[in-house]
């Protein structure tokens, strides 16, 4: 398992997560890159409707695309892709790129995302919601392998 901290670079190294999570109005995922350096993960937001122009040529490890479906853990007005939109984006990233499905995955929803193309899902909400999480975990690590 991986910790990857939203937005925050300057706290990666002090809290010793494995990487770095930036956006637009963060850091850019190049500077990110310079400052944590080959070893840590950096990731950026790859797209909805369409990869974001140029984003496969940034430096990163990951890129999240979403969201899925509705989602309370974040604000966004961005539109759900469904597992459509996976598909789609897969196509256009083509085989290389990690991606990773965000926003509203479920447990039902985690393996058709992954079948529909992504690399991985990011969940939040489907897990730290329950009344005790981490038994949560270890069911959809069950369930998942």
């Amino acid at each position: 398992m991986k910790l990857i901290l939203d937005d925050r670079v300057d706290l990666i190294e002090r809290i010793g997560y494995d990487g770095v999570h930036v956006d637009a109005g963060d850091a850019t995922p190049a500077e990110a890159r310079r400052l944590l350096g080959p070893g840590r993960i950096v990731g950026t937001f790859g797209g909805s409707e369409a990869l974001i122009s140029g984003v496969l040529g940034e430096p990163v490890d990951y890129l999240s695309i979403g969201p899925v479906y509705p989602t309370r853990t974040k604000q966004t007005s961005k539109a759900p892709i469904g597992m459509e939109g996976v598909r789609r984006l897969r196509e256009e990233a083509g085989p290389g790129p990690v991606l990773v499905a965000v926003g509203g995955i479920t447990l039902a929803t985690a393996a058709e995302a992954l079948a529909a193309g992504a690399t991985v899902v990011a969940v939040a909400g489907a897990i730290f919601r329950q009344p005790e999480p981490a038994a949560e975990f270890r069911r959809w690590l069950a369930e998942l392998g």
